[in-house]
């Protein structure tokens, strides 16, 4: 098998994969929010969480 065939193959499964999860989620209305994960951090993690993402 060749090499360009094998690379396609596992990047076109990754893409498939990528796929699948986004339509379940939006079937199943799932939102995911940061916030509603962040609230059941120490108040340390919080910090460092924020911190981050500003």
């Amino acid at each position: 098998m060749p090499l360009w065939l094998f690379a396609t193959s596992i990047f076109g499964g990754l893409l498939c994969l990528g796929f699948i999860i986004d339509y379940r989620v939006k079937k199943k209305n799932i939102r995911m929010e940061p916030e509603e994960g962040i609230k059941n951090a120490s108040n340390s993690q919080q910090i460092y969480t924020e911190q981050y993402l500003a």
